[in-house]
């Protein structure tokens, strides 16, 4: 197998050649479709988040047929195309998963960051953390949904049932949950960076109400706004543009600091909320739910050798939504 390899910060992702893996109980080995390319891979490479497990194969949002099958494995067969999620595997006893509350178990391994993940031509997976996706036949359309729209449809559970929903940060996450809100019946305000007018073009094209800066006031109160961008500096400005009892859910694993703002714009019961992992309920829902609404993914395709230049391209903004590696 062939497998972009992540081992230190400040480095590049290099190419390596390793034996092809072998499942253990419990476990299957999936030959990897497409692997899109998630912020969250950038929070691993750049050393925003902590104690990855080094030296370690990043991507998390994998769609691939099963290869081989290990032990005690009774639900997926060889050959079967699945997704492969973030999170890769939970301990099923803490008080988290005994709550159904599996996203915050406290020895999780996660897809990318503490197992290896599909910037790879194989990965392996935990059997019950494989999702069938034989309803999808367009892997490399499908790969997104594993990660920004999975989180993006948890953001938007947890954001409630209001009609005006803001959107700040519209990329991978934003484009896919976008298409479902309207899809629901609501209407999306989309905030982008401000001057970006190639992405304001992109969420009106998407069914967008309404399209501005992240530095301009909504035209209506909002019922609730959801956060993708990782910028703490955009929840004071949410909290402004929703209405008394509203929601703002940050939906990144990370982000920068929140500054210091006035109890006002906390005041009247307004909200604010962070979304952690997912369930597999969550994946289990928003697999059902995407087809039904017509989820379309924008990608762009990159050999997985030119993993590199996608995170890079990620970094600056150099497209619209989702970037995709094709072994």
């Amino acid at each position: 197998m062939k497998a972009m390899v992540f081992r230190a910060v400040g480095q590049p992702l290099t190419l390596e050649e390793r034996p092809n893996p072998i499942p253990r109980s419990g476990e299957i080995c999936v030959r990897v479709e497409a692997c899109a390319v998630c912020r969250t891979d950038l929070h691993v490479i750049d050393g925003d988040l902590p104690n990855p497990k080094l030296p370690i194969v990043p991507g998390h949002e994998i769609v691939g047929v099963v290869e081989a099958i290990g032990a005690d494995v009774t639900d997926h067969r060889i050959g079967q195309r699945v997704g492969v999620p973030w999170l890769g595997h939970t301990c099923g006893h803490c008080s988290y998963c005994l709550s159904h509350r599996e996203n915050l178990c406290d020895f999780p391994l996660f897809t990318g960051y503490t197992r290896d993940g599909g910037f790879a031509t194989h990965v392996i997976a935990d059997a019950e953390f494989a999702f069938p996706m034989e309803g999808f036949a367009d892997p490399v359309a499908a790969a997104p949904l594993m990660c920004a729209g999975l989180i993006g449809w948890r953001s938007l559970r947890m954001a409630g049932s209001g009609k005006r929903i803001g959107i700040y940060g519209f990329g991978a996450a934003a484009h896919i949950i976008a298409q479902v809100c309207v899809w629901q019946g609501r209407d999306v305000y989309a905030f982008t960076r401000p001057g970006d007018e190639e992405a304001r073009a992109f969420a009106l094209s998407l069914g967008a109400r309404w399209c501005g800066g992240s530095d301009e006031a909504p035209p209506e109160q909002l019922d609730a706004a959801i956060i993708f961008a990782p910028v703490g500096a955009l929840v004071p400005a949410a909290l402004r543009a929703v209405r008394k009892g509203g929601r703002v859910v940050c939906g990144g694993i990370h982000m920068s600091d929140i500054p210091q703002f006035p109890y006002d714009l906390l005041w009247e019961e307004r909200e604010v909320l962070s979304v952690a992992n997912l369930t597999r309920e969550d994946a289990r829902e928003f697999l059902t739910i995407a087809p039904q609404a017509g989820v379309r993914t924008a990608t762009t395709v990159y050999p997985l050798a030119r993993a590199n230049e996608a995170l890079a391209d990620l970094t600056a903004g150099r497209f619209s939504g989702a970037a995709v590696l094709v072994p």
